[in-house]
């Protein structure tokens, strides 16, 4: 029973570590996007105008949006949302405006597209390693799904008409909608369609590996191994 447990801390703690991990890539790649200044995704149009017009940073307005969101979830589902949920909000928001601060926006125009393409790609795939260990749906995801669960409509209807109204809102605010908004709205589901597997496939090998140095006896190094010579021989 005790093995278990330790075996049980062991995957938790592997699976909380690959979870930030994931969160920490898809921020800089969002750093990314933001800073090839050729458009954003809705979120980030709706952060950057609340930025424009009211102040604060990018990464405080992630977090802020991400506690009202949290807010209305619980409300819609009459439950707490899950501790992964926060730990998304506060470390997408941080590392954004940490990744921000060390980027700069280049000059030219392919070095942009460079820049937007690359971005697009990391949010995948920081996409895929943050839900691969299954630790939880982040703030919008969460919304999402309570409001899914209430209305009865399809997930992708859902997320649409999320997605307009953020976007339509954040470009009244004046946040930047231009080409690389369409790419990620049209891409990202095709990006996340081939990351996630990948990551997944990633996080399964990396808890398997974590779980046999955990497990004794299945082939970890033993105190009395140390030098290679058996009992039988000594």
């Amino acid at each position: 029973m005790k093995k278990e447990s330790t075996q049980g801390r062991g995957r938790s703690w592997l699976r909380w570590t690959l979870f930030m991990i994931g969160l920490i890539v898809m921020s800089f790649g969002i750093a990314l996007m933001i800073r090839a200044d050729l458009g954003v995704a809705p979120w980030d149009v709706l952060h950057i105008g609340l930025t424009n017009q009211i102040g604060f940073t990018v990464g405080t307005w992630s977090i802020l949006m991400g506690l009202i969101i949290l807010a209305i979830s619980g409300w819609i589902m009459k439950a707490w949302p899950q501790i992964g949920a926060f730990i998304n909000m506060l470390l997408v928001g941080v590392f954004i405006d940490l990744f921000m601060w060390i980027l700069p926006t280049p000059d030219g125009i392919l070095l942009k597209f460079l820049m937007l393409i690359l971005g697009i790609l990391i949010i995948g795939y920081g996409i895929g390693l943050y839900i691969a260990p299954g630790c939880g749906a982040g703030p919008r995801d969460s919304l999402m799904l309570a409001l899914t669960m209430k209305t009865g409509w399809k997930v992708q209807r859902v997320r649409g008409v999320m997605e307009i109204i953020v976007l339509s809102v954040g470009w009244l605010l004046g946040g930047p909608v231009f080409i690389g908004t369409l790419l990620f709205c049209f891409g990202i589901g095709s990006v996340v369609g081939m990351t996630l597997p990948q990551c997944q496939r990633f996080t399964d090998f990396i808890m398997e590996r974590g779980t046999k140095y955990e497990n004794l006896n299945e082939g970890t190094l033993r105190s009395h191994h140390h030098d290679g010579v058996s009992e039988e021989i000594r």
